[in-house]
């Protein structure tokens, strides 16, 4: 799919896409918990269907209408293989999930996640009870529990959606005198959400710094159990950055108490600037005094918040200045390597982006170039030069635009029904 995206001027109304971290860890609680859960707000972006399709793999039961039906006595699999899409959450928190059962699973994935490293249950499995043949750390894997919980120490530097995969197996084994110790654990607004999912389903997990997990007894479970799926801060993020630089525009749906990791895109459109207005049923934001050269650079920590940097790059390139972005370590192992990725293609936009050890620069504040540009088959790169195309000087075209289904599918008709003009082909 190719997408043009010309200049324009948004204006109107726009309810936030569900969050597909929320829904996912839905999906995964629904599976664990032996009754009836019905989940509300569900979305259907390619994760989250992808996330419906393993857990129907590992026994589930799954009606989709409005709302999506599960019915599940635990992880009790289908059959030999569990396929969770290109989600790296889905392949990290539902292999440990899968391996509560005693069947030899084998955990595949595509696209891009072929190439992210799956070492982690290299070293982790093994002092569970739990036999793995990996491709040298790599899909496809081959697992066989049941998972024993014990007490370990596990290293959370490269991604905290492991350790969300062992809370969640942990809590469901209702095993309680066992410790899960995590070292330099990145992304802790996502171990939060996942505690809220847990909590939400009548699990109990505390923590200790984020650095000791401990499991609690808690009541029996309901027999029926309903969670609604958040508004999504990664998707809504780009729909702020583009009501920011083209709006005003109003943003409904978000949680503003939300644990989302990407909440903080509020911080840094306070430091760029932009005119915020806080409202009962949502967020108006737009350029302040109307005028995107009032936009300033900013300088902003996105180590435990990663999947910002794109829409955040999309915001510094029309802010006047030098924006600093810190946390580029954390993107080497996302759909594709995003601090090159965003180097090169919003190169093609005129704008200037020096990676400097693990600070991201971007010169901000010349005219955003037309020009055609390639997705690298990464969603959030795709919104990311849809979002900046709004103040180019010509139309945009982004190649293999279809990337955007990973995550927000319904990304430029959200833009057109706010007054972009958006060709697709």
């Amino acid at each position: 799919m190719r997408a043009t995206v010309h200049p324009s001027k948004l204006n109107g109304e726009q309810v936030a896409p569900a969050s597909k971290s929320s829904m996912q860890r839905a999906c995964a609680a629904a599976l664990l918990h032996k009754g009836d859960t019905v989940i509300h707000n569900p979305g259907h972006s390619h994760d989250d269907l992808a996330a419906i399709d393993v857990i129907q793999k590992l026994g589930a039961k799954v009606e989709l209408e409005k709302v999506v039906k599960v019915n599940s006595n635990g992880v009790n699999p289908m059959g030999p293989t569990m396929n969770c899409g290109e989600s790296g959450l889905g392949i990290r928190m539902f292999t440990p999930i899968a391996a509560l059962s005693n069947s030899s699973i084998w955990i595949e994935g595509k696209g891009s996640l072929v190439k992210r490293p799956m070492n982690f249950f290299d070293e982790i499995f093994p002092s569970l009870g739990i036999e793995i043949n990996s491709n040298n750390g790599f899909l496809p894997i081959q697992i066989k529990g049941p998972l024993q919980p014990a007490n370990i120490t596990v290293d959370g530097s490269l991604s905290s959606q492991f350790l969300t995969g062992l809370l969640m197996a942990y809590a469901a084994s209702e095993v309680y005198d066992v410790e899960i110790k995590v070292l330099d654990l990145k992304s802790k607004p996502y171990i939060d959400l996942t505690l809220t999912v847990l909590n939400a389903f009548g699990w109990k997990v505390e923590h200790t710094n984020y650095e000791s997990f401990r499991f609690l007894t808690h009541a029996p479970l309901s027999p029926v159990i309903e969670y609604t799926v958040e508004g999504d801060w990664s998707g809504a993020a780009f729909l702020l950055v583009a009501g920011a630089i083209a709006g005003p525009i109003k943003i409904k749906g978000l949680q503003l108490d939300s644990t989302q990791a990407d909440k903080k895109i509020m911080q840094a459109l306070a430091s760029a600037k932009a005119h915020v207005t806080i409202e009962a049923d949502g967020i108006i934001i737009g350029p302040r005094h109307g005028q995107i050269n009032q936009l300033a650079a900013f300088e902003f920590d996105a180590t435990d918040c990663p999947d910002l940097f794109p829409p955040l790059v999309a915001l510094a390139a029309v802010c006047k200045g030098v924006t600093e972005i810190k946390g580029v370590s954390r993107l080497a192992h996302k759909e594709s390597d995003r601090g090159l990725t965003l180097q090169t293609e919003f190169a093609k936009l005129g704008i200037q982006i020096n990676l400097e050890g693990d600070t991201m620069k971007i010169i901000g504040g010349s005219a955003i170039q037309a020009a055609t540009v390639f997705s690298q088959h990464d969603h959030r790169i795709a919104m990311a030069c849809g979002v900046a195309a709004l103040c180019a000087n010509g139309p945009v075209v982004i190649t293999e635009a279809e990337a955007i289904n990973k995550s927000y599918t319904d990304f430029f008709m959200d833009l057109q029904q706010l007054g972009a003009k958006v060709d697709i082909q």
